[in-house]
């Protein structure tokens, strides 16, 4: 479209929110419509109306497509071994910067206890957590009481696995019994539950120390860490910088030494981002892989749970515990769950790795300095025995859009009632960027679905000639504190696919902040997707360190 196009479609949809709103009862002014221009939430409505008018209207949406066993690799061994994952690179590293592998292995011999480790991650965060704002809720009692449970049945022989003893954290979307989770809103700060989401009973029945929840932007809503009831989380590697969102607590907490992993969601990169700009691990499984239940959700269709860690091993062992069906979550499904750490030192001799070269934007793909990180990995993967294909996906821009579309309409969906009721306590980068949806024509969640049904299609192809793609994680190193930017660019098509992806730090800017090589494979094929990462890890150019 030209400017003058442009311009016609965006009064065109200005005068769309204002008759859907009216209609939907909800009271928005003159402010709030300019607030949604002005921060761009309506460009993506008019990006989304020039797809929808090239989409035939005769395909299957893609919500009909099935993600069962037929697209599943097969899985070498029904579950993990007991101990598989405790394996641990010999690095040393600074006490109480451990991997959640080392310290595991030094919890099961005795050699350190629960109680130790949890009294520890509770000083830190009592030290570091005015400064980076990273927990919701701290729950010192509740997890000192676990950890002495830990020790009882560690010195008893009753070894759980990887995660028996270890403090971790969990992102204030997911259900705790007997605590609040607010999703970093002030309408839910109230909301206390009376039963755990299914990630949280796995992480429980895994022996883990549950030591808080973490902060996050409001909703889920945002690729940066801002929140305007409880204000932003600085990154801990240079505190003018964000942690980027929306699981910005667990990346910030994980990245400083406050807990061993965290659980995050990713919906357009909420994982990857706050991993890939804190310089820790951050894994999207498969959609479907991961049970939702008991997550407030932010896109249906869209959102992933999953592990943010030091190391690949790291997450490997915690996806091990995450995944499986859950009967109580549609999307969960019943595709066999493979040993994730059997295969990690397996390397990736006659791997071909995809290589972005072209993404549709027109714009350059990153910074100097993220691209030189992202080569440096690149170049691991291939002294390993790897073969470098450049590739370019031009969709990924369509996909973008596709992603932010569905996000907003499925989000506007779920938040509705409040939205008609409760408008005055969204904050207003939350409020004016759900109200966006109501800018969307009457059919435009199935053309979103046709059309990304037709992507999927296309870009299923790729995997004839590669096995994994990489691109950068961010384009850059973190933003400014509470700037958004454009973080989803390399992450959110990902979503849209459903495909893995997970993030490895590969170098700092001049800044010293962290810098990320993305790698993404076939749907259900974790493990290639984490042999490839072990391989960066171990000899990419990720100097290591603590913040």
């Amino acid at each position: 479209m030209s400017a003058g196009q442009d311009e016609q479609v965006l009064e065109k949809i200005v005068e769309r929110v204002r008759t859907n709103v009216r209609a939907a009862g909800i009271p928005i002014t003159d402010d709030d419509i300019q607030g949604m221009i002005d921060k761009g939430f309506l460009a993506n409505v008019v990006a989304f109306e020039a797809i929808a008018a090239q989409t035939p209207t005769d395909l299957i949406p893609d919500y009909l497509k099935g993600w069962g066993e037929d697209g599943a690799p097969p899985a070498p061994t029904a579950a993990a071994p007991a101990g598989s994952a405790e394996r641990a690179p010999a690095t040393e590293r600074e006490p109480g910067y451990e991997t959640l592998a080392e310290v595991a292995a030094r919890l099961r011999t005795g050699e350190v206890s629960p109680v130790e480790l949890t009294q520890q991650a509770l000083d830190r965060i009592a030290e570091r957590d005015g400064e980076l704002n990273s927990f919701q809720l701290v729950l010192a009692d509740e997890a000192l009481a676990a950890a002495r449970e830990a020790e009882r049945e560690i010195a008893a022989d009753n070894w759980r696995g990887p995660l028996h003893g270890v403090p971790v954290a969990v992102k204030d979307l997911l259900a705790m019994k007997g605590t609040v989770t607010t999703a970093g809103s002030k309408i839910l700060a109230d909301w206390v539950t009376d039963f755990d989401a299914a990630a949280v009973e796995r992480l429980r029945e895994a022996g883990a120390v549950i030591v808080g929840k973490t902060r996050m932007s409001e909703f889920a809503y945002s690729p940066g860490s801002n929140n305007a009831h409880y204000g932003p989380t600085p990154n801990p590697w240079n505190r003018e910088h964000d942690s980027a969102g929306s699981s910005s607590g667990s990346g910030a907490a994980v990245a400083d030494g406050m807990v061993y992993g965290a659980l995050g969601s990713d919906t357009g990169g909420s994982i990857r981002m706050p991993a890939g700009v804190c310089g820790i691990v951050g894994l999207k499984p498969t959609f479907g892989r991961v049970s939702l239940h008991g997550a407030v959700t932010l896109s249906w269709s869209l959102d992933h749970l999953g592990p943010m860690t030091r190391s690949v091993r790291d997450a490997a062992a915690m996806l091990q515990i995450l995944a499986g069906h859950d009967p109580r979550d549609l999307r969960a499904r019943a595709v066999p769950v493979p040993d994730y750490s059997a295969q990690l030192d397996a390397g990736v001799a006659g791997l071909r790795i995809g290589v972005l070269r072209e993404d549709g934007s027109g714009m350059p793909l990153g910074t100097d300095e993220a691209l030189a990180a992202w080569r440096a990995g690149l170049a691991a993967l291939e002294r390993n025995g790897a073969e470098l294909v450049e590739i370019d996906i031009p969709e990924m821009q369509a996909l973008r859009v596709l992603n932010s579309a569905i996000i907003a309409m499925e989000a506007a969906t779920y938040h509705e009632p409040n939205l008609r009721e409760r408008l005055d306590d969204f904050g207003d980068f939350m409020r004016h960027r759900v109200l966006s949806a109501y800018g969307y024509g009457p059919l435009a969640l199935v053309k979103a679905q046709q059309a990304r049904a037709a992507l999927r299609r296309r870009l299923d192809a790729i995997f004839e000639r590669v096995d994994l793609l990489s691109t950068p994680t961010l384009p850059y190193g973190a933003p400014r504190l509470g700037d958004p930017s454009r973080n989803t660019v390399f992450t959110s098509p990902f979503n849209a696919l459903g495909w893995p992806a997970i993030t490895v730090p590969v170098g700092r800017t001049a800044e010293r902040l962290p810098l990320g090589l993305q790698l993404a494979g076939r749907p259900w094929d974790e493990v290639t997707v984490l042999r490839a990462a072990a391989v960066v890890e171990a000899d990419g150019p990720w100097p290591g360190g603590k913040p």
